[in-house]
């Protein structure tokens, strides 16, 4: 289980941080999402140690797992947060996220919600087409106000990824053909409800090869030139993100050679630097547990039957995307070969193919590299605040583990916690954060106190707190 870090065996029982899964899921029941928050903050330190000295920004891109416990652990961090609604823009004010660092991303975005990005002063708009810079401008000058905004430029690159997660080719419905990107920022320059201030691109999603990258990168340096030419001048260049992580036997590309990398073909260039990793920041920090109902053996092939499904883990279903699968106990069992899947009543719902690892009805299993994208991330990041009973219905909630406790933000749910509450003083390198009406609720484990930890239910309108006996 190499590269997945801060999830080991111990006695053959799989340990998250110290604590064993198997305790949690004992507590809480199953399914369950656990996420070790000093994977979060590695991640994070890795992706931004060659930034340290540059005029640079990295926004957390919260699509791929909009958690307020984990919003709130990267706004301590100091990240901005690249979103695309404005459902997100208030699980990022709820969760102590400066909005002045803010960049709203999106092919859809509404009229309402550009007018509550503009009310909260956000940093920029990634604008992916004319008609959204006309409806961005109409609502900008009604509002009284000045948008600040980036084009999404299509470098027409192939991020030689999946085509569901390739975004950077003509094709695509993402962005602004490159080669009339010049004219729309001209027309833009001219609009007295509009502020150019950056070039944005955004190629794909699990880049294992970052050679596409630096192609985009190039591409977009050549454009603010020709920019510059037309006396249109540019503040800032926003490269996305895209780096992938390992799922399986991938080489996942190395954040800190690849920042030097994009750092050289700078050189001396005086442009901010923008970036947008999601994935990359959360996908291996996180697993979902879930527990064997059944063994099913055919003629054809076995199932083990496990109380998660696909709405609780979307990916396998929806790419055919390989998560690895471990046993949480090892048990003294001769291994079989199986599909992993779910209750739902698809044939579609399977979390595995053809896996083999020993087990039995009971036993745990835990479901690795789940801190991305999961089912109720896909269902939730584009209307964070109409789906509020979505969560609830395969009770899904979030352990956020970590050395020392870390609060997050009260979102008028007290009432409903368990556990005791404390004002939040910020502690290790996570750093201060915004005050305002903040709790932390604290919850201990029995088994290894010396690793506090938060339980939250993940429901979309905000957390709720268990406290551990």
């Amino acid at each position: 289980m190499s590269g997945f870090r801060f999830f080991d065996y111990r006695d053959n029982s799989l340990y998250a941080e110290g604590v064993p899964l198997a305790r949690i899921a004992a507590e809480y029941g199953t399914p369950t999402y656990v996420y070790s928050r000093a994977a979060l903050a590695t991640a994070w330190f890795d992706f931004t140690r060659e930034l340290t000295g540059h005029d640079a920004l990295v926004c957390y891109a919260m699509k791929a797992n909009s958690n307020l416990a984990v919003l709130d652990t990267f706004a301590r961090l100091g990240a901005g947060f690249d979103i695309v609604s404005g459902g997100e823009l208030k699980r990022v004010l709820a969760a102590g996220g400066d909005p002045g660092k803010v960049i709203f991303s999106g092919v859809g975005k509404t009229e309402a919600d550009i007018a509550l990005a503009l009310s909260h002063g956000i940093l920029c708009f990634n604008l992916e087409s004319a008609p959204e810079l006309d409806r961005v401008a109409r609502v900008a000058a009604a509002c009284g106000a000045v948008a600040p905004i980036s084009i999404r430029v299509n470098p027409d690159v192939d991020a030689k990824t999946h085509p569901y997660i390739s975004t950077g080719l003509k094709e695509n419905k993402f962005g602004v053909d490159i080669a009339t990107a010049v004219e729309l920022y001209r027309r833009a320059a001219g609009m007295s409800a509009l502020k150019i201030v950056g070039v944005d691109c955004h190629i794909g999603s699990q880049l294992t090869d970052p050679a596409p990258l630096y192609e985009a990168e190039d591409k977009m340096l050549a454009l603010i030139d020709t920019l510059a030419g037309f006396g249109i001048a540019i503040d800032h260049l926003d490269l996305g993100g895209g780096l992938g992580i390992r799922y399986s036997d991938e080489t996942a590309p190395d954040p800190i050679a690849y920042m030097r990398e994009v750092l050289r073909r700078i050189g001396t260039r005086r442009l901010r630097l923008m970036f947008e990793p999601g994935r990359n920041l959360v996908g291996n920090a996180g697993v979902l547990l879930t527990r064997v109902e059944f063994i099913k053996t055919s003629p054809a092939r076995n199932f083990t039957v496990v109380d998660a499904a696909m709405n609780d883990l979307l990916r396998p279903s929806l790419y055919s995307a390989y998560h690895e699968i471990l046993p949480v106990r090892k048990l003294d069992l001769a291994p079989m070969t199986s599909d992993v899947v779910g209750p739902v009543c698809e044939s579609g719902d399977f979390l595995g193919k053809e896996r083999s690892f020993a087990t039995a009805p009971g036993e745990l299993l835990a479901i690795m590299s789940a801190g991305a994208y999961t089912g109720t991330q896909l269902a939730a990041h584009l209307q964070a605040e109409a789906a509020g009973d979505f969560l609830q219905l395969r009770g899904s909630f979030l352990v956020l583990l970590g050395k020392t406790l870390q609060g997050f933000t009260d979102f008028g749910l007290a009432d409903r916690c368990k556990g005791k509450t404390a004002p939040i003083e910020p502690r290790d390198n996570l750093g201060p954060r915004k005050a305002g009406n903040q709790r932390a609720y604290l919850g201990h484990d029995p088994v290894a106190r010396q690793h506090p930890v938060i339980i939250l239910a993940d429901a979309l309108i905000g957390p709720q707190c268990i406290e551990l006996e």
